[in-house]
């Protein structure tokens, strides 16, 4: 894939992983970058082929108005979320709930609205930013970790919808990324500008799993070994 000429929709865009992504993709040939975010105030991107979306992913009419605005997009890439740290058992269930709200009910609204735009363009890419924890939880914020490997698994099971539909199908699990969402995390953090290229290279280049950081790709790979081994390891942290 190449992102010549290419419209791309970006949610999340205000800060972090999102706002880096929409800074790669600008420094190349895209024809437009929607950057959606709760409020447009926090957008302050100056470049021409940005178009600000005001978007709660949460919220089922906005979702809608923004998938008929961007009825020219080739490529969806969920970047917005949320993060509480609640654990299972001890946890305040308005944290779980609210995490599985942002995480995967509102990931999949977006996906249901922006298919049918990317299909009509004759296909295109949709990419989910799930987590490294997606793959096996973390317990002080094992609510987060449960949203986002419930979007793990939709990401796999949608694939077999999109692939006749010629729409190709990304995760992107994540370590911890230098980002004011991950301050609290007391690991080495890698750059989000740095993390953004990795992850639309690998977009570009077709992977369905891609792991844009050191320590998500050392993970990986004990989790593609044992499963049970990275469960292990995240218990011990």
């Amino acid at each position: 894939m190449t992102y010549d000429n290419k419209v791309i929709f970006v949610s999340g865009a205000n800060r972090g992983i999102g706002k880096a992504i929409v800074e790669a993709l600008l420094k190349h040939n895209v024809q437009k970058v929607y950057a959606a975010a709760r409020h447009l105030e926090n957008l302050s991107f100056q470049d021409a082929r940005v178009v600000p979306v005001q978007l709660d992913i949460t919220n089922p009419v906005q979702v809608r108005n923004a998938a008929q605005l961007a009825q020219d997009t080739d490529i969806l890439i969920n970047n917005a979320g949320a993060l509480a740290f609640a654990p299972i058992v001890a946890g305040k269930i308005d944290d779980i709930v609210s995490d599985m709200q942002v995480n995967f009910f509102g990931t999949v609204n977006m996906i249901q609205s922006f298919a049918p735009v990317i299909e009509k363009k004759g296909g295109g890419a949709i990419a989910n930013l799930i987590s490294i924890v997606g793959l096996a939880p973390m317990v002080g914020a094992a609510g987060y970790c449960a949203s986002k490997s419930a979007l793990f698994s939709a990401t796999q099971a949608m694939r077999t919808e999109l692939k006749p539909k010629h729409i190709s199908v990304h995760g992107i699990f994540p370590g911890p990324i230098d980002t004011r969402m991950a301050k609290d995390f007391n690991f080495p953090k890698a750059s989000a500008d740095i993390t953004a290229e990795n992850i639309i290279g690998g977009i570009a280049a077709g992977h369905e799993d891609i792991f844009p950081d050191p320590m998500s790709k050392d993970l990986s790979q004990l989790w593609a070994k044992n499963p049970k081994d990275l469960e292990k390891q995240f218990a011990t942290m």
